[in-house]
């Protein structure tokens, strides 16, 4: 498209080199900001309440060991106080609605609840090692509801043999293998093996209140029907396909995934979580890396998917102290899988994902934050390295507040519509910083198990929608865009209302600080952009001041400083790139009046438009 500069003037300069001044350039003469104000959150229509979440029997521990059934397990059988557990050689069935203290080993058994439909039943484990070599270790049949509590303390093991041999009409396919409604918790441990098939399956809700988990499955960690409920519980994850993955293919009300505390870790060569309704996060902590990272964003497929603990991303770097590994390579974005292609996503929702508080951190192949509809983030932190986009939403992408740094990406921020209002935002892109509706989206959202999640787009990217018909807002936050490509691409319309953003882009190449379709306004906040001068453009409106000028070319940590006609210092910033173009916008430039730009040594007279 033909684009134009407003106020544009070249100027031959010194390059003088100067230390980069830090996180952002200094508004109206100040200190720097360090933290973005914040914005109201943003009420989902799709969001959950966390009192709805959780029963108080799902948070509940205590039991009368009086009253319990005692279930002693010894390698080849064991003995039961009551003949509601019924032992027949090394497998024991539950029948009856009961407490039921278990403890010891079978080394080739099985633990069945089998009771009626309105049985509720507790397990209680108190140091269990179970083993089977072809089925589910503990095979919740038919009840009501069963509760796992695991005692203060204990280690317990539930594990598959590497083998699944079909005992009835289910499709037994994990080392828990659970037909009815399970919740999870107490403050012991358990670890969950299974070299052939799923961690933990659950084929109505799965409720996690306490406890520690550690899950190594070939399949996915946690596969499960109708919804994951977190909270208090920790999880760690050796996946060889998705950590934990939601799906229910009938009621598109169910599938969702929610978290209010807790922490998730570990490795996954599929997604990390992946819910086919919706995905919300209020507290709690995940780091999870993804397909073997960032550095796998050039794969359609992760080398490992479907493996079982070996190869390169099981085991990885640990996520919960040290950030990301250091950047290594360039890479391209992922291409359209086919049907037998991977998605490697770090969470990904089909209908809505709304984060308002915790900790994330994740080192994806694929998009580390995705959604097939809207995404609201009202606020968190986020450490975020991806092969492909850092944060992608098909519909509206909406950020209220929190603290957001993509350290590596192929684009930063993209979605139909992307609308900032608060929170710092930190981010460095091989291609655009943010785009709204353009070019292809590569992450396969029709591609490969995403077609199973009902997405909207395809090789015409973003939903296949046009050009022109895509927004970018920014009203408030404090954002920082390095970018190889566009600093903010929006294939539609760009509006700044507040805030404090500072681009910086590349001097060659077919991109520009600023590039739109049809209009770019400012109507408050602080913008400083730098960039190439080949393709550059300017904002198409504003209501206040606007200095857009090139400067001819201007090495890296060459300072930029704006004064007004007393000499009062406006703006200054040190790009860390090189740069041709400086564009300049601040409540305090007036429409008409001159300011002194200084670049390096050297300085010149311009008046704001």
């Amino acid at each position: 498209m033909k684009k134009t500069f407003f106020s544009v003037l070249s100027l031959l300069l010194v390059c003088s080199l100067l230390t980069a001044c830090g996180w952002s350039a200094i508004p109206n003469g100040g200190e720097m900001p360090v933290t973005g104000s914040d914005a109201p959150p943003i009420t989902a229509d799709f969001a959950l309440d966390e009192t709805e979440m959780f029963t108080e029997r799902d948070r509940r521990t205590e039991y009368d060991s009086a009253e319990a059934v005692t279930v002693l397990l010894n390698g080849a059988g064991g003995t039961a106080s009551s003949d509601s557990a019924v032992f027949s050689g090394s497998r024991v069935t539950l029948t009856a609605e009961a407490t039921y203290l278990i403890s010891g080993t079978l080394t080739d058994g099985q633990i069945v609840v089998d009771a009626p439909d309105t049985a509720k039943l507790r397990l209680v484990f108190g140091g269990v090692e179970i083993t089977s070599a072809s089925s589910a270790a503990l095979y919740i049949k038919n009840a009501d509801k069963v509760f796992l509590t695991l005692a203060a303390g204990t280690e317990n093991t539930l594990a598959n043999g590497g083998g699944f041999t079909a005992v009835d009409e289910n499709n037994i396919d994990g080392a828990l293998f659970s037909k009815q409604d399970l919740t999870l918790n107490g403050e012991g441990r358990l670890t969950v093996t299974s070299p052939a098939g799923h961690g933990i399956v659950c084929k109505d809700d799965l409720v996690l209140t306490g406890g520690s988990y550690t899950v190594n499955s070939a399949s996915h960690g946690l596969d499960v029907n109708d919804s994951v409920r977190l909270t208090e519980a920790s999880l760690s994850f050796a996946a060889g396909k998705d950590a934990i993955h939601v799906e229910n293919e009938e009621d598109i009300a169910k599938g969702f995934f929610y978290m209010a505390s807790g922490r998730i870790l570990g490795t996954a060569e599929g997604d990390g979580v992946t819910a086919s309704a919706t995905l919300q996060m209020d507290g709690g902590e995940i780091h999870l890396t993804v397909g073997g990272g960032y550095e796998n964003g050039t794969k359609e497929h992760s080398d490992h998917f479907g493996g079982f603990m070996g190869g390169p991303g099981l085991g990885g770097p640990d996520m919960g102290g040290g950030g990301m590994r250091p950047r290594q390579m360039q890479y391209t974005a992922l291409a359209d899988t086919d049907s037998t292609g991977t998605s490697m996503k770090g969470l990904k929702a089909a209908s809505g994902l709304l984060i308002s508080g915790g900790t994330v951190t994740i080192d994806s192949a694929d998009d580390a934050l995705h959604s097939n509809g809207s995404m609201i983030l009202n606020g968190g932190s986020f450490t975020l390295a991806s092969g492909d986009d850092g944060i992608h939403a098909e519909e509206t992408l909406s950020v209220t507040a929190g603290e957001i740094a993509i350290s590596t990406c192929y684009e930063g921020l993209e979605a139909l519509h992307v609308d900032v209002r608060g929170g710092k935002i930190s981010l460095t892109a091989d291609d655009d910083g943010i785009n709204a509706a353009g070019g292809v989206d590569q992450s396969g959202i029709t591609g490969g198990r995403d077609g199973t999640f009902g997405g909207k787009g395809g090789k015409g990217g973003m939903g296949g929608m046009s050009a022109g018909s895509g927004s970018v807002k920014i009203s408030g936050g404090v954002l920082r865009i390095t970018s190889s490509g566009d600093g903010i691409d929006a294939n539609g319309t760009l509006e700044i209302s507040g805030g404090h953003v500072t681009v910086e882009g590349p001097t060659q190449g077919d991109t520009a600080t600023l590039d739109y379709d049809m209009s770019a306004t400012v109507s408050g906040g602080t913008f400083i952009g730098t960039g190439a001068a080949g393709m550059a453009q300017s904002f198409s409106g504003s209501s206040q001041g606007v200095i857009a000028v090139s400067v001819g070319s201007q090495r890296a940590g060459t300072a930029i400083t704006l004064k007004d006609s007393a000499g009062n210092v406006i703006l200054t910033h040190t790009p860390n790139l090189d740069f041709a173009v400086v564009i300049l916008s601040d409540p305090a430039l007036t429409k008409g009046e001159s300011y002194t730009l200084i670049i390096g040594t050297e300085e010149a007279s311009f008046k704001a438009s």
